[in-house]
């Protein structure tokens, strides 16, 4: 039996190396180092090509190397049989709840306005707005969202939450699928960390700008599908919206002729708010190996209906 990695980048040492660290029995392949095929049982990957897993016959789980599966169901040749699953990480989520909150308070505190300010040699000190003054709406309470919603609230911002079905979690005051108007429309701070499946493409539109309050400010940290650009630029330009941070863009690496780039009310940052890291997640990856191969249930699974 064996497990297959595949990525798009093909930057699999550290993959190896952490898996051979956390089990030294598993038999680690690559699509180049495979001898047989049927001996493979599991595949875990990062944005494999299209058609990837066709030419393993036992295949029986396919896992994530990230958070994020949205990848995994982009190809089409998807074995609609085997498991699938994503990891889960303390580092993940302590990385995303740092980022997300150093791009608010960035935002209430003005400093990309000083950073700007300083290349004019300007001195001009502009009004604030503390943290409890501030609502804060986070698109998504999973895994990731809940915590960075944690972190916000010990801050001292005011957090709401918006997700499929109501959460019960402390300090957050948590909407579910069909109230999300009312969700919105406190949202000073928008969030988006929703899993990207059919029903959330291109839910960060004009429709939804236009439920913000005036001025509102957007981060957005899930992927770049959630977005319409468009209608980002035109939200900016009619003062809809005051600013966006941008991790995640719909083309990746974000091309260099692309507008965003000389747009001063968007901060752009190449998908860095929270990076799997090989040594973090192998344990987990060898664990539901092993439990593959004894028939026990699989931690972590996604489902192939809701696709996340």
């Amino acid at each position: 039996m064996a497990l297959l990695l595949i990525r798009n980048d093909k930057n699999y040492e550290p993959w190896i190396e952490a898996l051979k660290k956390a089990d030294s029995s598993i038999t680690v392949v690559t699509p180049e180092t495979v001898e047989n095929p049927d001996e493979v049982t599991m595949a875990v990957t990062w944005k494999a090509p299209q058609g990837s897993f066709a030419d393993y016959p036992n295949l029986k789980a396919i896992g994530s190397m990230g958070a994020g599966v949205d990848h995994l169901f982009e190809d089409k040749s998807l074995p609609c049989d085997v498991t699938l699953t994503r990891v889960v990480d303390d580092k993940l989520a302590s990385d995303m709840q740092e980022f997300v909150s150093a791009l608010c308070l960035n935002h209430i505190r003005n400093l990309k306005v000083y950073s700007a300010l300083q290349d004019q040699s300007n001195w001009k000190p502009t009004p604030y707005r503390r943290a409890k003054e501030v609502c804060i709406g986070i698109l998504g309470l999973g895994t990731l969202g809940q915590a960075v919603g944690t972190m916000l609230t010990n801050v001292g911002f005011k957090v709401t939450g918006w997700s499929h079905s109501k959460k019960e979690i402390e300090n957050i005051t948590s909407y579910s699928q069909n109230e999300l108007d009312a969700f919105l429309s406190e949202a000073e701070i928008l969030v988006c960390l929703l899993p990207l499946t059919e029903k959330t493409q291109g839910i960060l539109n004009t429709e939804l700008f236009s439920k913000l309050p005036k001025g509102a400010y957007l981060i957005n940290v899930a992927r770049g599908g959630h977005l319409v650009e468009n209608d980002l630029t035109e939200a900016l330009k009619t003062g809809q919206l005051s600013g966006a941070a941008l991790d995640v863009f719909n083309t990746e690496p974000l091309p260099e002729d692309h507008p965003f780039w000389n747009n001063k009310d968007i901060i752009i940052t190449p998908h860095i708010a929270s990076m799997s890291n090989a040594s973090s997640v192998s344990a987990q990856i060898a664990k539901n190996y092993k439990r593959l191969q004894t028939g026990e249930e699989l931690i972590n699974t996604v489902s192939h209906d809701r696709g996340y």
